[in-house]
């Protein structure tokens, strides 16, 4: 039996941060008339204090305009979701006024951008993709369950799928950031997770907005679990390359890298070289004279140059004739 949650206790200890932030650990306190399932029992989210919509939470003070609201509902149709069901938000600007707090980015200096909403979205956003390998990749041991979900909520998917949904067309942030081209899929990753709160948030919180998620996010999950699935080190080469040089007894690949380029945006603009001992080396690689076998790998960011280093090693030594 649990009471009324009455607010965190300052004294309470702070958990591991996510994405969105620290958040604090509560500790029901014995009531009558509750039962331990109508809580999360994992934790209780800072802010907001209540997941319900309410006159005096900060989306409330937002104008929706009546074409904005057309492209709002022309967002929900491409999610996949519609605000007039029987569970949803409905269609008027207030109910998705969540949605134009998601979409407003912090460099666009409105009086209220999407932060709170990442925050909650961020927290969201791991426990339904939790229940969704659950639910249909049962058979994953734990520890496999664990690294497909820091890829299927990863900033480079939640940049993917902010593309694939194009929030591009509908966000709204500062002409300095809009000038960035490298930190675009950034502001895709913060304003998809946002927008994961918004959906969570408008369709009732706790009362169905997980299911609202799900359903969203559920087809996009698919396509990727099976990309995942079928090629275990896609996007995670320098993992891959360091469990096979260790199960080899060669230690741990060491990375190079150094700026080609100034041009923001540029897909060349790093430079990196990936190295190992030569014990196991592909005589496609190309050696050195202090015996270690090196490969290159260019990308737009250090660590996109390293992956692509790493990639084209693990490539070569596989490819290299037993013995």
């Amino acid at each position: 039996m649990v009471g009324p949650f009455t607010g965190p206790d300052q004294s309470a200890p702070l958990e591991a941060a996510g994405n969105g932030g620290p958040r604090q650990m509560i500790t029901p306190q014995p009531g009558p008339g509750r039962i331990l399932g109508e809580q999360n029992p994992a934790y209780v989210l800072l802010s907001p204090p209540s997941l319900q919509p309410q006159p005096n939470l900060p989306h409330s003070r937002l104008t929706v305009t009546p074409e904005r609201r057309r492209q709002l509902l022309a967002l929900l149709d491409e999610l996949g979701l519609d605000p007039l069901e029987r569970q949803g938000p409905g269609d008027s600007a207030q109910a998705l006024a969540p949605l134009e707090e998601a979409l407003s980015h912090t460099s666009a200096r409105l009086p209220i951008n999407h932060e709170r909403l990442e925050f909650l979205g961020d927290a969201v956003l791991r426990l339904a993709a939790a229940e969704y390998l659950e639910q249909q990749h049962g058979g994953l041991s734990v520890g496999q369950r664990s690294a497909l979900r820091a890829q299927l909520v990863s900033d480079r998917w939640l940049a993917e799928l902010g593309e694939r949904c194009g929030l591009e067309r509908l966000w709204r942030i500062g002409a300095m950031a809009a000038g960035d081209q490298a930190g675009r899929a950034t502001i895709q990753a913060e304003l998809c997770e946002a927008l994961v709160g918004a959906v969570y948030l408008a369709w009732g919180g706790p009362h169905g907005g997980l299911l609202a998620v799900a359903r969203w996010l559920t087809p996009h999950w698919q396509r990727s679990s099976q990309e995942l699935l079928s090629d275990p080190d896609r996007h995670n080469w320098k993992s891959a390359l360091q469990e096979w040089s260790q199960a080899r007894g060669l230690g741990l690949p060491t990375y190079h890298c150094h700026q080609a380029s100034s041009g923001h945006g540029d897909p060349r603009r790093f430079h990196c070289t990936a190295s190992l001992p030569r014990a196991q080396a592909s005589p496609m690689a190309s050696g050195s004279a202090d015996q270690h076998t090196t490969a290159e790998g260019w990308g737009p960011s250090r660590r996109a140059a390293e992956q692509a280093a790493a990639a084209r090693l693990l490539q070569l030594l596989r490819s290299a004739p037993a013995g």
